[in-house]
């Protein structure tokens, strides 16, 4: 019986297992959804935690706490979803350890009267920093984490990607630029 119930999971949608969870608060339609999406969650965390032990608790704590968010949000598209929900927690982890993303240098600039120092509008803001990063190109994605997040110099960057110093200061630049007017935008349509 209980195998039979996990293999017809199996065959449903994402959409149609968080329909079915919503109504019947079944657990066994999360684990087939940790099934499919463990390893890619294990891996978003490993990106920004940069340590295997904090990412299983991290991916551990983000499954459990699917019980409640799936019968609190509607999703249209899980895959994306649940790779935001992981980003930002992810995020949250690091700016409350005290590992946060260093944001100064006008990558954001948070005026207080926008802010009102609001820790969930820091949270956001940081998170569409995370989700802005990853829309760059990929040298400039590159150069700028480098940089800015694990504060590598320009030579050390022209060194480990063997590229010309004068294109890691362009892709830096460029990169910062891009990611001002990503979160510009952002900030617009939430007005």
């Amino acid at each position: 019986m209980f195998g039979n119930k996990i293999r017809k999971y199996r065959q449903k949608t994402d959409e149609e297992l968080i329909l079915v969870y919503k109504d019947t608060s079944d657990n066994d339609c999360v684990g087939v959804l940790y099934e499919r999406y463990g390893h890619l969650v294990m891996g978003t965390c490993l990106k920004y935690l940069k340590d295997k032990d904090l990412a299983e608790d991290m991916l551990m704590q983000i499954f459990e706490g699917l019980y409640v968010k799936l019968k609190q949000h509607q999703i249209d598209y899980f895959k994306s979803w649940l790779y935001r929900l992981s980003t930002n927690e992810c995020l949250m982890y690091l700016r409350k350890s005290g590992k946060h993303i260093h944001t100064d240098l006008q990558l954001i600039q948070l005026r207080e009267e926008e802010s009102n120092e609001d820790p969930q509008e820091t949270e956001k803001l940081i998170a569409h920093l995370g989700e802005a990063i990853q829309t760059l190109k990929q040298e400039q994605k590159i150069c700028v984490e480098l940089f800015y997040l694990k504060k590598r110099s320009y030579q050390e960057i022209s060194d480990q990607l063997g590229i010309d110093l004068k294109q890691v200061k362009s892709a830096i630049q460029n990169g910062k630029r891009n990611l001002k007017l990503k979160l510009e935008a952002i900030h617009e349509k939430q007005i």
